[in-house]
């Protein structure tokens, strides 16, 4: 039967009529197989070796049997003969893989277009900063990272410090005056000259802690003939709550000599436009910062040394370490029980690689200022070589945790829209 099909698909089906018959070919049927033959002797023949079963679901298969029976037999056990609409791919599987590619091409554009529900999260907390406030004062914000917690889940000093130092120098590159040192301008580094600083004073009204986003303000002034001051606000980008003021003094220092220099006058051109004419962020603390040794200290710590990572590219200790080394010798049930309110830094040498430190703190018999609250403390630090020369000295003020913030200080300049 099979043969059958497709010897009808090349040529046409035999009439029942005897001169139709004649006309196309005589169709015989034998046990021993099908044999087509055309009426023309030069005519295609197709033989067919194969044995025929003797019976088909019943009768046996000969001219005898019907033809409307060889068609039922033909509808149940051969397939349908193949035309153009059934050659066609399966359309249901093509809209399918079509609807999946759609699908996942629009999972990428969304998430390639994202914009969080949050107004506060609108913030970019990795910009590289802005000029505001006619060009004289530099912004930055901060995203509070999960390392950057302390155990107390409250962003460290050390945290702070880092962030004040890099908009410090993001202030220097995005105003076109970043050379080839850390911070120097172009005029500088044709001199070898970085700067260097000699005082740093902090106050902490409130810690930021992990997710928060802090906005950093950062603006220069003169200070004396030969010097330049730092200042820095640090608020809450959300609430504009201020956290943190930082005021500091720096100075020019020879690369390759390591001798203070003056500010030449090249470079004092390059500066001066930048300075904005306001008041210290931070009172300057009057009190002197007293020397501290082995006789007056209460806590030692020794052996401190300054790893390979510790250094920065002007090959010296970066200056947010001290601060870690200092409150290495700070005692630790304060520590756990107290937080860091405020501290004065004064920094007398520089630290390279291969020292050896002492930190020794002391336990100070005066109270905080003028404020003398109960359940604040004082201490006095000194940070120095192993040999005895001095490279810190510094102040600490620390207050209980979760106390309030104590009272504004200092002025801060106006801020412009």
């Amino acid at each position: 039967m099979v043969a059958t099909a497709a010897a009808s698909s090349f040529f046409p089906v035999p009439s029942p009529s005897g001169d139709k018959a004649s006309k196309f070919g005589i169709v015989s049927a034998s046990l021993g197989g099908i044999k087509t033959k055309s009426a023309s002797s030069g005519a295609l023949q197709v033989n067919t070796n194969s044995q025929a079963p003797p019976k088909i679901n019943g009768p046996p298969v000969g001219l005898a049997a019907s033809v409307e029976t060889l068609k039922n037999e033909d509808v149940v056990s051969s397939p349908a003969p193949r035309t153009f609409i059934n050659q066609l791919p399966d359309w249901s599987m093509l809209l399918a893989a079509i609807t999946t590619m759609f699908l996942a091409a629009e999972k990428q554009w969304m998430m390639l277009d994202w914009k969080p529900k949050r107004p506060d999260m609108l913030i970019d907390p990795f910009g590289i900063g802005r000029i505001v406030q006619d060009g004289l004062v530099f912004r930055q914000n901060f995203s509070i990272r999960s390392y950057e917690i302390g155990a107390d889940r409250t962003a460290s000093i050390e945290t702070l410090m880092n962030h004040l130092q890099e908009t410090a120098l993001n202030h220097v590159k995005t105003a076109g005056l970043l050379g080839d040192g850390f911070g120097a301008t172009p005029e500088m580094s044709k001199r070898n000259l970085i700067w260097v600083v000699t005082r740093m004073q902090i106050l902490v009204d409130r810690y930021p802690t992990w997710g928060d986003v802090v906005q950093v303000d950062t603006w220069v002034s003169a200070s004396g003939k030969n010097g330049m001051r730092r200042d820095w606000l640090v608020r809450d980008a959300k609430t504009g709550e201020t956290l943190t003021r930082a005021s500091s003094v720096w100075v020019m220092m020879n690369k390759v000599t390591r001798r203070l220099s003056k500010i030449p006058e090249e470079v004092r051109g390059e500066i001066e436009p930048y300075f904005l004419t306001s008041d210290p962020v931070v009172n300057e603390d009057s009190r002197k910062l007293p020397k501290i040794d082995d006789n007056t200290a209460d806590y030692i710590c020794e052996s401190l040394t300054p790893r390979w990572n510790d250094l920065d590219v002007n090959q010296h200790v970066n200056n947010v370490k001290y601060i870690g080394w200092i409150l290495e010798s700070a005692p630790p049930p304060i520590m756990e029980s107290h937080e860091l309110a405020a501290i004065s830094l004064e920094y007398r040498r520089e630290c390279g690689r291969d020292s050896v430190l002492q930190s020794l703190t002391a336990v100070s018999d005066t109270g905080i200022g003028n404020l003398g609250n109960p359940g604040e403390v004082e201490f006095q630090h000194l940070l120095r070589f192993e040999e005895g020369a001095e490279i810190v000295r510094g102040r600490t003020e620390w207050r209980p945790k979760h106390a309030d913030n104590f009272g504004i200080m200092g002025q801060i300049p106006a801020e412009s829209a």
